[in-house]
């Protein structure tokens, strides 16, 4: 078994120049019957660097350098190693991320979606941060969803930092990784800092970045997924937003969406559809006036299909679609449409041309061609 201790850096602000640029999320991960062990090692780490009965803390020790140095080169000794995910709140698109709730759900996501793909059987513990009302949401998240099926045999646990060493090491490394990456920290001891973590490091997954099929299809964990029709989708959507300037609000509204789509790709353990709801309250933050679901269906969505861009839909949101099952998702939602709109059109047209005596053809109208054709056939 594997356990992981996991602690934040950053914040979701994004006044970048102030509250900082990152938001970091570090975990500790280790045998977890040497736990008890390191436990006892980290008490060893405590006393010889001065922190007394205190936690070991990242911000305890801030700015002063040469004691973080002291205090890393202890810690690299221990029989740990270090997976962090580190995130450029400047690259994040939507607005929407401003919400705390958003920001910290995608982010949390994204962490424990890799966590778990690596070590499908793993102990999870996060610091608690005083009672945080989102890592105490997440939780019911993952006993809901995750225990049931791709994370069964794991275990997500919070646990107050003051009672776990591990949890500690976990935050002084987030925080180091702060002074390393952060735009309000860096130093001249950045690189430093770096060189003497690197021991330790098995992975630091950096976001957003390139997002091409190969991280696509690597990222994914759901068994139905198929590469042939992620491709397609992928490609198509990548082309749409390379070749569009977004010089007009229905354009900019178009790229935001996808590009949304695709970060919310990314983020969960099984690809899944993401509610109107949500999306307006991302796309809304960059538009002067509110998005209405009549503009976002037939402007937005309807006009990226009219272009050949592949998109899921269902009761439940939209998404990129990954799999045979999403296709045929949405061409059942319009079979349930369409032909029943068919064939009440049809019917009005038979009962208005036997009671006219067929003077009144409804259908023969350029306009109406088309379907005419259709109803016909």
């Amino acid at each position: 078994m594997i356990t992981a201790f996991a602690d934040e850096f950053g914040n979701n602000s994004f006044q970048f120049k102030t509250q900082g640029s990152h938001f970091i999320i570090a975990t500790v991960i280790c045998n977890s019957e040497k736990i008890n062990e390191l436990e006892k090692q980290v008490d060893e780490i405590r006393q010889n660097q001065k922190f007394q009965t205190g936690e070991i803390k990242s911000s305890g020790v801030a700015g002063n350098y040469k004691r973080r140095i002291k205090i890393l080169e202890e810690i690299i000794k221990l029989d740990i190693s270090v997976y962090a995910v580190i995130i450029d709140k400047r690259d994040l698109e939507g607005k929407g991320f401003s919400y705390k709730k958003s920001f910290y759900k995608y982010l949390n996501n994204l962490l424990y979606k890799e966590l778990f793909r690596t070590f499908p059987q793993l102990d999870l513990y996060v610091d608690e941060h005083g009672g945080n009302d989102y890592m105490l949401e997440f939780k019911k998240y993952v006993h809901k969803n995750h225990q049931k099926n791709l994370f069964s045999g794991s275990q997500f646990e919070i646990q107050n930092s003051k009672q776990s060493n591990l949890i500690q090491i976990a935050d002084f490394i987030a925080g180091t990784l702060g002074y390393i990456y952060d735009e309000t920290k860096k130093s001249a001891y950045s690189e430093e800092f770096k060189t003497i973590l690197k021991p330790i490091v098995s992975d630091l997954n950096f976001f957003p970045k390139e997002y091409n099929f190969i991280e696509f299809e690597k990222s994914n964990t759901d068994e139905a997924f198929s590469p042939f029709i992620a491709e397609v989708s992928l490609l198509r959507i990548n082309d749409f937003i390379e070749k569009e300037s977004g010089n007009d609000q229905q354009k900019m509204d178009q790229i935001n969406f996808l590009k949304l789509l695709l970060l919310f790709q990314r983020v969960y353990y099984k690809s899944r559809y993401i509610a109107t709801k949500e999306i307006f309250r991302h796309l809304n933050q960059s538009r002067e006036t509110p998005l209405s679901e009549e503009y976002f269906r037939s402007k937005i969505v309807g006009n990226l299909r009219d272009k050949g861009i592949l998109i899921s839909s269902s009761p439940k949101g939209y998404k990129i679609p990954t799999t045979e099952k999403d296709l045929y998702s949405f061409i059942k939602h319009g079979n349930r449409i369409i032909l029943p709109m068919i064939n009440r059109i049809n019917e009005m047209h038979k009962a208005i041309m036997l009671a006219s005596g067929n003077k009144l053809d409804l259908l023969n109208n350029e306009e109406f061609k088309d379907l005419k054709k259709i109803i016909d056939s």
